[in-house]
């Protein structure tokens, strides 16, 4: 992977990291329609391990949040009052809500590497992510506020979370909208879905650094890899911005139509490439 190919890769991670349009569906069609021969593996690493460089933008842009919960979380296990505690609480269900994600990652782990060798199957999870998105913003529900969060509403996100490690299946928006589907408003749904992101963010790029170091040539993957991350960390950081502010005014269905029209096409050119 050169240089160029690790910024261009990096830019199109931190945009759609959060956008609601699948930045690991995004990560396999782009080299796809560009026609660039990557190794496999190589490219699975760095798909995984530039989702690091999000996960930066995420502590960044949540830094109060997170400070805030760790300082009352600790204080709360000292006085042994962490369920009475609305925030420790929302602490323990963002842990609680990447139950199902470890499950399916071990589960489904080879399925998952061969998705992102498959840009036929990225187009199917891409229109199934349309539908998941349309539905949500048809639904008609009671809204509450993220303090009302119970362990039943994590684990039901958490179970959305798990499905979307398929690339084309959004991780942001198959979670903002079980988060809507229980009720609560578009922007604190997308608070609760990037702040439950870290755990799983952390333990899938460990893993694939111990990928990395088994990779043949490593030497030569580490500047694309710094490359890709210090690009998706930056982006991802405004993409953030941008979408939290836009989610108060608008909602998903420009991103519903995007992610169906482009599965769509890329169906169409796979017949066409044969």
């Amino acid at each position: 992977m050169s240089i160029i190919q690790a910024l261009i890769l990096g830019i199109v991670q931190g945009l759609t990291e959060f956008l609601p349009i699948s930045s690991s569906g995004h990560l396999v069609l782009v080299p796809w329609l560009f026609g660039w021969e990557l190794e496999a593996q190589s490219a699975f690493v760095f798909n995984v391990l530039v989702q690091l460089g999000t996960m930066l933008a995420v502590i960044a842009y949540f830094s109060k949040d997170l400070v805030r919960m760790f300082i009352v979380s600790l204080r709360s296990i000292r006085e042994r009052t962490a369920l009475q505690n609305a925030e420790s609480r929302f602490t323990l269900f963002i842990l609680l809500s990447t139950a199902p994600a470890i499950v399916a990652g071990l589960l489904l782990k080879s399925s998952v590497k061969e998705a992102f060798s498959n840009p036929i199957a990225v187009s199917i999870f891409l229109i199934i992510t349309a539908a998941i998105l349309f539905a949500s913003e048809r639904l008609k529900v009671k809204r509450k506020e993220l303090t009302d969060l119970t362990a039943a509403d994590a684990l039901w996100i958490g179970v959305f979370q798990g499905f979307a490690l398929f690339p084309g299946l959004s991780r942001s928006g198959v979670t903002i909208s079980a988060g809507i589907g229980r009720g609560f408003e578009r922007e604190d749904a997308a608070r609760f879905s990037f702040l439950m992101a870290l755990p799983v963010m952390f333990g899938a790029g460990a893993i694939a650094l111990v990928d990395l170091f088994a990779l043949p040539e490593i030497s030569s993957q580490i500047a694309p890899l710094v490359t890709g991350f210090l690009t998706a960390a930056l982006v991802g950081y405004l993409s953030i911005s941008w979408l939290m502010s836009f989610l108060v005014r608008r909602g998903l269905n420009f991103f519903s139509a995007y992610c169906f029209f482009l599965g769509i096409s890329v169906l169409l050119m796979g017949q066409i490439r044969g």
